[in-house]
């Protein structure tokens, strides 16, 4: 597709386009560094980890199918794009619609799916330089639409992207999604005293007694980064990652080269949190450092321990984020026992496209009456967070 200064064109592997092109794309425009890509998930090295390891690709359900915006022989805008052939790893559940579709005798798969997969992460997903012309974002998500009626396919699905990409999808006829995450929001704390002083005495109460409880677990916790982190670590990684794999999907979604990939390429942006007793781990946590958040992204196990979950997952996180001055924390999708934790109540946002127009009409309903029970419960919600009442962080 082209509008006569830019030209769009379909890669099937991220290695097609420079590197440093494409992550010009995804960099912040606030910043001239390279380093302030806002969150690690859309860098090149990312999501060529995802390829080069076969995480994604064939037999995965994820095929690489990403767009490039092309300006003066240049690449001014990207989108990790997928041809998706099943809905695992999304994390915005369709599988009802796709039920429903198919018993109306269509073929909901394959769809195409604007996303990182198995991340269910809030970033930018249409991907376009400071210096682009001012219409290449539109322009990527009406080529990404075009490309499902070119190809007769169900529909077009753009999950966990920003607010402005939310209301420009639905300028163009797409449908918004508006779903709910935990987060924890950084209100200034100078440190994690700083943090509790700010909650009820009885949260706070139950914060320090979980505290205590976890790390008499028998060990220590080792809290690496850049290049504390040594390949031997990953292989324990490893056991935990498929052992958590295993309960919650059946199949870890990730290969062991993944991790063998990131290590190389990405140690400056993990955070390992390692629970170690005698000479051996037994959990841990990898989370990836953004220029403003810290996301946590896979916790396992060996030896279950009281609270030591939540040590290594949200205590020490937060200790992490305060100390180095990060905004936020995000620990991944749902999980109400987040709340009593510190973590608020978050809107996210997704747009979808649906080719048959009597179906996309059912779907727009059902949107419009999840969004308002999403709202109501957050509305809800946030009246049981652990902060004292009239704390600002308590919305």
């Amino acid at each position: 597709m082209s509008d006569n200064s830019v030209s769009i064109k379909v890669v099937n592997s991220i290695s097609e386009l420079n590197r440093e092109e494409w992550d010009r794309c995804a960099i912040s425009h606030s910043s001239d560094s390279l380093d302030e890509i806002e969150d690690p998930f859309t860098s090149y090295d990312f999501l060529n980890a995802l390829e080069k390891s076969r995480s994604v690709g064939e037999k995965t359900g994820w095929l690489p199918y990403h767009l490039a915006a092309i300006h003066k022989n240049k690449l001014v805008g990207v989108v990790p794009l997928y041809l998706k052939s099943n809905s695992q790893g999304e994390y915005i559940f369709d599988h009802n619609w796709a039920h429903a579709f198919e018993r109306a005798g269509g073929r909901y798969y394959p769809k195409l799916q604007i996303s990182i997969p198995f991340t269910p992460v809030t970033g930018r997903r249409l991907l376009v330089s400071e210096n682009a012309p001012s219409h290449t974002a539109t322009l990527l998500l009406q080529s990404a639409i075009e490309l499902c009626k070119q190809n007769k396919l169900s529909g077009l699905h753009t999950t966990f992207c920003i607010k402005q990409e939310f209301e420009l999808g639905q300028e163009l006829g797409m449908l918004g999604r508006v779903s709910q995450q935990f987060h924890w929001l950084n209100n200034g704390y100078s440190n994690f005293s700083d943090f509790l002083n700010a909650l009820s005495s009885r949260k706070r109460k139950n914060i320090n007694k979980e505290r205590t409880k976890a790390n008499n677990f028998g060990g220590q916790i080792e809290i690496l980064t850049g290049t504390e982190i040594k390949k031997d670590h990953w292989n324990y990684f490893w056991e935990f990652y498929q052992d958590t794999g295993n309960k919650k999907w059946g199949t870890p979604y990730l290969t062991r080269q993944f991790f063998d990939l990131i290590h190389e390429t990405m140690r400056s942006k993990i955070l390992l949190i390692l629970a170690r007793k005698e000479d051996k781990y037994i959990a841990g946590a990898l989370n990836f450092i953004g220029s403003d958040t810290l996301f946590g992204r896979y916790w396992g196990c060996i030896e279950d321990h009281p609270f030591l979950h939540f040590e290594i997952c949200y205590y020490r996180a937060i200790e992490f984020a305060i100390a180095h001055g990060l905004k936020k924390v995000e620990a991944g999708a749902q999980g109400e026992h987040k709340l009593a934790r510190g973590y608020v109540p978050t809107e996210t946002f997704s747009l979808h496209w649906i080719s048959e127009e009597s179906f996309s009409k059912a779907v727009e309903e059902y949107l419009i009456s999840e969004k308002d029970a999403v709202k109501r419960d957050i509305k809800i919600l946030s009246h049981f967070t652990p902060f004292k009442k009239g704390d600002k962080t308590n919305g």
